[in-house]
């Protein structure tokens, strides 16, 4: 009896899977900071919103029991925007600051991997199959976007390092997790957590140098102008995955010409 093959859930890590990190978690920066303060609805009021819309988002994903681009990025985008909204939250209505909330979340996340690994011997993010599967993989998102915006504002604000010189550190350490995997033995599944987490603060810290005002070090181009070239960013990379297998089939004729 032939084997029922099962579908991934979850999208492959190639480059555009980055690109498209980045575009949302930027977006996920200045969408709730214009919902938020440009829209003045509040930091707790943006968290439910979109805890609400991530949650509708989320269990759609769950039904699929597939991946399919357009969903997938529309559940990511929504943990980016709660992330930013929890973070701030943490840090300024609760007052704990970056440093904390940045150690709590660290905490989260490590327990959620910790129990993610105990259930299924495995972090891999390619390969998940299961629907208790995909709610930790979700789950950690969440609590890795929230974590990234924290560190981001901890080194931008806290230790005031600034908005370039923070995206300028954090490409520098991007760019070394690229060339331990291709070149050296450790774990891919490690690189990837560490990358994941660190392409959070670098969107972050991009974000706030667009929108902030010049005098805070930034281009002050607002969240709404910068919100709205990060969507089109999006729009474009999600056609570019939706059909990259057709492109991918286009270049390679070409080129084989």
């Amino acid at each position: 009896m032939k084997k029922e093959m099962v579908d991934t859930r979850v999208p492959q890590i190639i480059i555009l899977y980055w690109i498209i990190k980045i575009a949302s978690t930027t977006l996920g920066e200045t969408g709730a900071d214009m919902f938020s303060m440009t829209f003045q609805f509040g930091y707790a009021s943006t968290i439910i919103i979109f805890m609400t819309i991530f949650l509708l988002f989320f269990a759609v994903k769950l039904s699929l029991k597939r991946y399919e681009p357009l969903t997938y990025w529309l559940t990511f985008t929504a943990t980016a925007i709660v992330g930013t909204a929890i973070s701030d939250f943490i840090d300024r209505s609760l007052g704990l600051g970056y440093a904390v909330g940045s150690l709590i979340l660290l905490s989260l996340l490590g327990m959620v991997l910790y129990f993610w690994h105990k259930k299924d011997s495995s972090l891999s993010v390619e390969k998940v199959f299961t629907t208790s599967s995909e709610v930790y993989y979700w789950m950690a998102f969440l609590i890795a976007n929230t974590l990234g915006t924290a560190a981001g504002d901890f080194l931008a604000d806290d230790l005031g390092i600034g908005f370039v010189q923070s995206a300028t550190l954090i490409s520098l350490v991007l760019i070394s997790l690229v060339v331990m995997n291709y070149y050296t033995k450790v774990s891919k599944v490690f690189l990837f957590w560490l990358a994941f987490v660190l392409t959070r603060p670098f969107g972050a810290t991009f974000g706030d140098l667009l929108t902030k005002p010049i005098e805070q070090g930034g281009l002050d181009l607002g969240t709404i102008g910068a919100s709205s070239f990060f969507m089109l960013v999006l729009i474009f990379a999600l056609f570019l995955e939706i059909n990259y297998e057709k492109i991918n089939h286009y270049r390679k004729r070409m080129f084989n010409k």
